[in-house]
Parts: C-alpha cells; structure tokens; sequence
C-alpha cells in the first residue's frame, strides 16, 4: 500500500559521529514466581525496538532508572548527565500508566500501572525537552507525553469507547492490526504524501482521552476514532505513535512503513547536535517524495 518516503541527505548527515539515542527502560519487581533474578528489580530494552533504532546507524543506549539503584545509588550522577551525553529520547512501550499518574483513581485493580515507571519516564522526558532534544514516544510511550504535558487517558478502551475496534488481542499480540487515518496538514501527512488511509499493529487498551498542552492529533484509528498519534507544536520534537514500528515488517507494502518515522526524528536529533537548537516537529519533517 505504501511504499517508503526518500529522504534527502542533510548537510549534517555524514560529518558527525553517530548519533547517542537513549531507550527508556522496561522495570520488573522482584516476584518470586519469576525464573530469573526472582529477588531483584530488572530493567531490561526489548531486543525489537533497539535493533529499530539502531537501523538509522546509531547508537543505542538504555537509560537506567536511578531510583531503582539503591543501595549502591550514585551520589553525583543524575538523570541531566545522561540527558547532557545523549542526542534524543525514545520511550518504549510497556505496562500501563497508573490513572493515579493523570489524576484519577484504577477502575480496576488491572489497570493500576506503573507509577515507579511513570515518574522516572517524565522526569526524564521534561530534561530532554528543557534542554531541546527529540523525544519519540511508542506506544506506551505516546500515552506517557500525553500525560507529562497534563493530558488524560482511557483506562480501557473497551469499557469506556463505545463501538471501539479490538485494541488489543493478547493471543495475536503484534499481529493484531486495524485502519489508521492520517490526518491532514500535519506532521505524518507530510511523512506519507497522499497516503491519507493506512494500516498499524495495535497493543493497547489504553489511549489518549483528553489532550495536554500544546499536543495536536496527528492519526486516529478507523472507524472508531480512538487517538493513533500526536506532536506537540512547542520549540522541539515531541512526537509519539500509539502503534508498534519496531514490530512491523517494512517490506509488507500493506503495512504504514516505520522508516520514515525514525527518520523524521534522528533528522531532529541531527540538527540539534549540529546546531544546539531545538527544531518543532513541523519544520523537521523530511521532504518526502511520492513512490509510483
């Protein structure tokens, strides 16, 4: 359906070192039902999505959540020195956001989250965005920098959407897929010219409900509506996909091409370490040329 967008070399694409992409981390408490490390916490990067970032030939790194460290914390070192080494931020997907997170109260006991992930992630997207750097976020990730800049989210998309499509199927996992709208005007509409209807994986039940400050709805789900992707239109890239790229084949032609999404943000990462300026979401989109 979609073939991916060419990208024009930039004046700062082969004169640097690769770029240093930080991963959030994934977290696991102890459990002793758990095989491995059954008395420890583990923080962990899903082999898909590394190897995804990596894909745009740079470097990988996973950021560790340093209130897990004790008792051998570092005295000095904090999250700003990690922010200060790297040149953009992907938060991975993962558990849910605890609604505690956005102000309200788990609908049910399944639903209670993350909230030791959930303050580590937004203490950690807000440095990257003081300090001007891309952030991307996945899945969880989009829902996360809906919530860091005051927005809401569904609990369960089955409970509280009427007429929502199957979200999420945990017997199909990544091979669950459905519609999604690009929106026109925007950010993905520039990414995928002429593309205005595609198709994603999904593995969410939650979704973005109310928006936060200064974000704008770049995608939704088709027929149901349910938030797919956003940006945010301050000074530097904050943009966030509901869907999994890392998980798609870019050669199944039925499937919205992942590349030009990474591609879209390391050539924000480039131009704020070449530059030392942020770039908003708008002005980073590469030009794309439409395939026959």
């Amino acid at each position: 359906m979609l073939a991916p967008a060419a990208f024009r070399p930039t004046r700062y694409s082969f004169r640097m070192e690769p770029l240093k992409i930080g991963i959030s981390a994934r977290l696991l408490y102890p459990d002793p039902r758990r095989v491995f490390l059954p008395t420890k916490s583990v923080q962990y990067l899903e082999q898909s999505v590394a190897s995804w970032v990596m894909s745009g030939e740079v470097l990988a790194f996973m950021v560790p959540a340093l209130s897990l460290a004790a008792p051998h914390a570092p005295a000095r070192v904090s999250k700003k020195d990690y922010v200060d080494a790297l040149d953009g931020l992907v938060l991975q997907g993962g558990a849910d956001i605890a609604p505690e997170t956005y102000g309200e109260t788990p609908l049910n006991p399944e639903w209670s989250g993350d909230r030791v992930r959930d303050a580590y992630e937004i203490r950690l997207f807000k440095e990257f965005v003081r300090q001007g750097k891309p952030v991307l976020g996945i899945c969880r990730g989009c829902q996360l920098i809906n919530v860091a800049l005051g927005g809401t989210l569904y609990q369960d998309i089955g409970t509280q959407v009427g007429e929502a499509l199957l979200h999420r199927c945990d017997r199909r996992y990544e091979d669950n897929f459905h519609a999604v709208r690009v929106l026109g005007g925007g950010w993905l509409s520039r990414l995928y010219p002429g593309a205005a209807l595609s198709r994603i994986n999904t593995i969410h039940h939650q979704a973005v409900k109310s928006l936060g400050r200064g974000l704008a709805i770049e995608a939704v789900s088709e027929p149901d509506g349910v938030v797919e992707a956003i940006r945010w239109d301050g000074p530097s890239f904050v943009a966030g996909v509901q869907w999994h790229p890392e998980f798609m084949d870019p050669a199944d032609a039925e499937l919205l091409d992942g590349r030009p999404l990474l591609q879209s943000f390391l050539a924000a990462c480039r131009h704020r370490k070449a530059t030392g300026e942020p770039s908003p979401v708008l002005e980073t989109a590469p030009c794309a040329t439409p395939q026959p």
